[in-house]
């Protein structure tokens, strides 16, 4: 996803600002430079060379030196001095609590689909941050709206070389997109665009598509316009996601969405199709894709594997049922007969992946001794009937496991739980990972009395936390 393109001499940076606080070392990796230092977890990094980096991008760049100086706090607060001779670009081998050392670049729009504001009050704070930080959309592919960054921020990513960013368009059209996203700075979409072709830098785009806003005869502007940017080695336009916008019972009750329906799944789906078609002929790509949704939505076949070319829009769910798919058949070569001791599963997913997941479950059924029980479930927390797994509460789990026999264990997708995210509660105070209504996975073993496995990644993980006793997760 990433590829950092940073340039041979150091720009001048400005580390000015007083919000840039030095950062926390939460892991060194055993055998790297870190390590043969003595750096510990706790430690903090102040300096490089003089410079205090803002970002793991900053951190980076200055770490590729051969030459370093580093100034670090210590856990005491004592202040040393490091100096490092290593090969160009060679890592140090340390990680950080944040990929920001300065305040986030927070959102100031006000679309009324974001789900920040399809959540309700009393949760933990940090579900209610709006990042539009350029940064997190380079180094993990986050997606921006370029509405809220100063002249400063545009000028780096210039420098640096920042390719490619992820941004949320939406609509071309400067009217359609103000009305969308609330802000008189969202109609520069095609001038900002243009800056990006000039320097031959690249962006994936994508649209949550909103009935009766942006869609029909907008959407076709939309994808027609973005098109016009697919040209040359470097496209300015890598690639566009359509995904249907998604509501929660929790939305303010003034604003003006509806939901997708399955004829307007449809519809959508033939219209895109359409336009793919041309594209291929024109572009050589597909270039404009379907997230997954629409096909489960319009209760239509998915399309083929060959169809998703390198999957470039994978983050938007743009052929990760496919992909899934096509990890378990290799995954599942290493499935035996039969296992000892027998063992029942009870595997958690949304009802939005139930019926393309069967050949998964009859495969693992397969195993003499082993019983796995598919659980799909739509989310009567936010108010849906049919849901994606990642948008699955604590309280949707509970509410539908209560009671029933569980057998040896729940697996759970990694994805469920708000990364990095955690709640800490009990009388000793310990740390568990929590879903997004606040639940804590400790909280549901508790209440359900039986094993919690996450499974994180991809489908080979599912097989092993179905072949082998994985230890449960962080309780």
């Amino acid at each position: 996803m990433m590829e950092v393109q940073f340039p041979r001499h150091v720009p001048s940076f400005n580390m000015s600002k007083p919000s840039v606080q030095p950062a926390l070392i939460t892991a060194v990796l055993p055998g790297s430079i870190g390590a043969e230092l003595g750096f510990e977890p706790g430690d903090r990094l102040v300096s490089i060379n003089g410079q205090l980096p803002r970002d793991l991008i900053d951190y980076q760049f200055l770490c590729a030196d051969e030459v370093l100086e580093l100034e670090v706090l210590d856990q005491a607060g004592d202040t040393h001095q490091v100096e490092i001779e290593k090969d160009y670009d060679a890592d140090l081998g340390l990680e950080f609590e944040t990929a920001l050392f300065d305040d986030l670049i927070q959102c100031n729009n006000r679309c009324p689909f974001c789900f920040i504001d399809q959540q309700p009050p009393g949760r933990r704070q940090s579900l209610y941050l709006k990042d539009d930080d350029y940064r997190l959309s380079f180094l993990y592919g986050s997606y921006l709206t370029l509405t809220n960054l100063p002249p400063a921020e545009w000028k780096r990513i210039e420098q640096m070389r920042l390719s490619p960013l992820y941004v949320s368009v939406h609509a071309t059209e400067p009217e359609v997109r103000v009305r969308l996203l609330k802000n008189s700075r969202a109609g520069k979409l095609l001038e900002q665009l243009q800056w990006f072709q000039a320097r031959r830098l690249q962006i994936h785009a994508q649209v949550v598509l909103c009935p009766g806003i942006n869609d029909a005869e907008h959407l076709e502007r939309t994808l027609i316009d973005l098109a016009q940017f697919h040209t040359g080695e470097v496209p300015t336009v890598g690639s566009v996601a359509v995904v249907p916008v998604g509501l929660t019972r929790f939305r303010p009750s003034e604003d003006e969405l509806v939901p997708v329906t399955r004829a307007k799944a449809q519809e959508v789906i033939s219209q895109v199709q359409a336009l793919q078609a041309k594209f291929s002929q024109t572009l050589g790509t597909t270039f404009a894709w379907l997230a997954d949704e629409w096909f489960l939505l319009a209760e239509q076949a998915l399309p083929p594997e060959a169809h998703y070319e390198d999957y470039p829009q994978i983050g938007n769910g743009v052929g990760s049922i496919r992909q899934f798919l096509k990890q378990f058949q290799a995954a599942a070569q290493n499935l035996p007969q039969q296992i000892l001791p027998s063992r029942k599963l009870i595997w958690v997913v949304g009802n939005a992946v139930e019926q393309a997941f069967q050949p998964i479950l009859k495969r693992l059924n397969k195993v003499e001794g082993l019983e796995v029980e598919m659980v799909a479930l739509c989310s009567n927390y936010w108010g849906q009937t049919m849901t994606v797994t990642g948008l699955l509460t604590g309280q949707d789990i509970l509410y539908a496991l209560q009671g029933k026999d569980l057998g040896d264990g729940i697996l759970l997708p990694s994805l469920m739980l708000k990364q990095g995210d955690r709640v800490t509660q009990g009388s000793l105070g310990e740390e568990s990972l929590c879903f997004l209504d606040d639940m804590s996975v400790m909280h549901l073993t508790q209440h359900l009395k039986v094993p919690v496995y996450t499974i994180a990644g991809g489908a080979e993980n599912l097989v092993e936390a179905c072949l082998h006793h994985y230890h449960p997760s962080n309780q």
